[in-house]
């Protein structure tokens, strides 16, 4: 499984065969989730939908000891509880995960799990898994 998140920045592109959806994004030095062009980041995935994270981490103020900078945790909106699978941590750089969408529809939160500055509370960003085709 492989994750790359750019700089605050996600971006949609084609895929390579097989690979599902590429979504990219920035876990960025302010303590942010950042896509390109919007001003709110936010995904939206289809149920059970092959997806594959680009994410690029840029380091904060501070990080943990294993070198992570940021984390990346998909959360059921609801009760809060951890998606399996999706609790990753983000090194400086570009890194792809490959990763597969929950099956039941509803709302999900996106948050980071490393703290990385005094503005890690705010390191969060909505996640929405819609009913599959």
């Amino acid at each position: 499984m492989t994750i790359t998140l750019l700089c605050g920045v996600v971006l949609a592109s084609l895929p390579a065969p097989g690979q599902g959806r590429v979504i990219e994004l920035v876990a960025d030095k302010d303590s942010r989730y950042k896509m390109e062009g919007k001003q709110t980041p936010s995904i939206t995935v289809q149920a059970g939908e092959a997806v594959l994270l680009r994410i690029t981490a840029r380091r904060g103020k501070s990080w943990n000891r294993d070198g992570s900078i940021h984390g990346f945790s998909l959360l059921k909106a609801g009760d809060r509880s951890k998606v399996e699978g999706w609790n990753l941590l983000l090194k400086p750089g570009t890194q792809e995960f490959r990763l597969t969408a929950p099956t039941e529809p509803g709302d999900y939160e996106v948050v980071c799990t490393v703290i990385c500055s005094e503005d890690h509370e705010g390191m969060h960003m909505k996640f929405v898994v819609e009913p599959g085709r």
